[in-house]
C-alpha cells in the first residue's frame, strides 16, 4: 500500500459516508452546531433520490413534516416550508391543501438543502476505512484521507434482483430505472411487472393509462396474497415512536426477525387511494371492451429465460401449488431494495458488532461498533428498530439521538413518550 497522504482537513468529530435523506438531515442539523465538525462524503456528483420513479403526480407516503429537520427542529432554515418560501411556492402549497409533497418536489428540496451546506463533498467515493490511534481514517479513491473520531454510515440500499433473473439476458430493468426506460418499454407488444409495493402500483397505473395509445398487453404479477394497502391508521402510526423502539428492542432476536417479515405491510404497502384509482381506471377502460391486462397474485417467479426478444417467465401459484408461464417482451422488476454491508468497512470489521444472522447488531443509540458510540448506522435496522428504521419521519429523531452521542449532551430535545397506547405489559 502506498504511503498515506496528509489529510487536508485535519481531524473531524465525525465523517458521514453516503448522502441520502437521513445523512442529509444529519448534515442540516449539525450545520449550526459550532461544537461539532463533520464532513459528508457522497460518490454521486449531486444529490439523487429515486430519480427513476419521478412519475407525474407521484408523492411521498409521509406528510411534509417528515422533512429533513422539522421533527427535530421546527425553526431550522432547512425545513421544507422554508424551501417552499424560498421558491415562492408556499401559498400555492397552502392552497393545494395536500400534506404530501410530490416526489420530484421532495428531491428538489433535498438538492436545495444540500447546496446550502458547507460540509458536503459530492463526487467523493470511499475506498476503505481503517482505524488507528483512536481515530477512523476514511480513504477516498482520489487518495485523500479524512480522519475522524466517529463514523455515520448512510450508504443506503441497492435494487434487489430475485434469484430467478441472475444471469438473465435482455433489456429487463429494475423499477429504479423506469423513467429512463419507459419510452423503449412502451414500444413492446407485451409488458410484465413483477412486484407488489408502491413502485409496482405506480408503474402499472402509469402504463395502464397509456395502454390504448401503444397497444401493448400488460401483466402485473405479485407473490403477495393480495394487493396490500399501506396501513396508515393513527394507532398503527404510533409504532413509529420511541416507546415502540424500546419495546421492540427488548424482544428476543428470533421474535424480532419474525416480526420483520410480518410487518412489511406497514411500510411497503400500496397507497390506498392509488389502489382505488387503479380499479377506477380499469373500470373506465373496460367500458370499451376487455382490457388486455392481467393482475395475478400468490405467484412466485421461479425461473426466467430470454430468447428472440421474448421472456418466458415461470411462476408458481403458491395456494394452488400450480406452475404456469407468461411470455412477455418487456420485464420490469419492482422487487424492492436490500442493504449490503459496504466493502470499504472490511479493514474495521473486527470493531463492528453483528447478530446471529450476520447483520449489524444496532444498539438503541444506533451505534454498531464495540465501543457503543463510535460508528452509527442510518436505516438498515428494521431487525433492531422495526418500522422506524426506513420511516422518513423518524430520521430527525434518530439524528437527534446520534447528535446527542457525538456531543455528549442533548442539543435537540429527544422525545421519550409519544404514543397513547402501551406496547409492553
Amino acid at each position: 500500500m502506498t504511503a498515506r497522504p496528509e489529510t487536508p482537513t485535519g481531524t473531524h468529530d465525525f465523517v458521514g459516508i453516503g448522502l441520502g435523506p437521513f445523512n442529509l438531515g444529519l448534515a442540516c442539523l449539525t450545520e449550526p452546531i459550532d461544537e461539532l465538525d463533520g464532513v459528508f462524503l457522497e460518490s454521486k456528483p449531486d444529490f439523487e433520490w429515486h430519480a427513476g420513479m419521478f412519475l407525474d403526480g407521484a408523492h411521498l407516503q409521509t406528510p411534509f413534516m417528515s422533512d429533513l429537520v422539522t421533527l427535530a427542529d421546527p425553526t431550522s432554515p432547512y425545513s421544507f416550508l422554508n424551501y417552499l418560501k424560498d421558491q415562492g411556492r408556499l401559498y400555492s402549497f397552502y392552497i393545494r391543501e395536500n400534506f404530501y409533497p410530490l416526489r420530484v418536489e421532495y428531491d428538489d428540496y433535498c438538492r436545495w438543502a444540500a447546496n446550502k451546506l458547507t460540509g458536503v463533498r459530492f463526487g467523493t467515493t470511499v475506498a476503505e476505512v481503517t482505524y488507528e490511534d483512536g481515530h477512523y481514517l476514511v480513504r477516498t479513491e482520489a487518495g485523500d484521507v479524512y480522519r475522524a473520531r466517529h463514523l455515520v454510515l448512510g450508504t443506503g440500499t441497492s435494487p434487489h434482483y430475485p434469484a430467478a433473473v441472475h444471469g438473465l439476458d435482455g433489456d429487463f430493468f429494475h423499477n429504479s430505472r423506469y423513467v429512463q426506460n419507459k419510452a423503449e418499454l412502451q414500444k413492446k407488444d407485451s409488458i410484465t411487472i413483477v412486484g407488489s409495493g408502491q413502485s409496482a402500483a405506480e408503474i402499472y397505473y402509469d402504463l395502464l393509462g397509456e395502454i390504448d395509445v401503444h397497444g401493448y398487453r400488460l401483466n402485473w404479477v405479485t407473490r403477495s396474497p393480495r394487493f396490500f394497502p399501506l396501513e396508515y391508521t393513527k394507532l398503527t402510526l404510533e409504532m413509529t415512536s420511541p416507546e415502540y423502539i424500546d419495546y421492540y428492542r427488548e424482544l428476543p432476536e428470533a421474535t424480532r426477525y419474525r416480526l420483520t417479515a410480518q410487518q412489511k405491510g406497514l411500510f411497503k404497502g400500496i397507497d390506498g387511494d392509488l389502489i382505488n384509482e387503479i380499479f377506477d381506471l380499469l373500470y373506465q377502460k373496460n367500458l370499451g371492451g376487455p382490457v388486455p391486462t392481467r393482475l395475478l397474485t400468490n405467484s412466485s417467479l421461479n425461473s426466467a429465460r430470454h430468447e428472440h426478444g421474448t421472456y418466458t417467465l415461470s411462476f408458481r401459484q403458491e395456494e394452488q401449488e400450480k406452475d404456469y408461464e407468461i411470455e412477455s417482451q418487456g420485464l420490469v422488476l419492482a422487487t424492492g431494495y436490500t442493504y449490503a454491508e459496504p466493502e470499504f468497512l472490511s479493514p474495521v470489521k473486527s470493531r463492528l458488532r453483528y447478530d446471529s444472522h450476520g447483520n449489524f447488531d444496532v444498539a438503541r443509540n444506533y451505534a454498531i461498533d464495540v465501543t457503543g458510540r463510535g460508528v452509527f448506522l442510518q436505516n438498515a435496522g428494521v431487525h433492531t428498530h422495526s418500522i422506524t428504521s426506513p420511516d422518513l419521519g423518524m430520521g430527525p429523531y434518530r439524528n437527534s439521538c446520534i447528535i446527542r452521542e457525538l456531543l455528549g449532551t442533548e442539543y435537540y430535545p429527544v422525545e421519550k413518550t409519544v404514543a397513547f397506547q402501551e406496547f409492553a405489559v
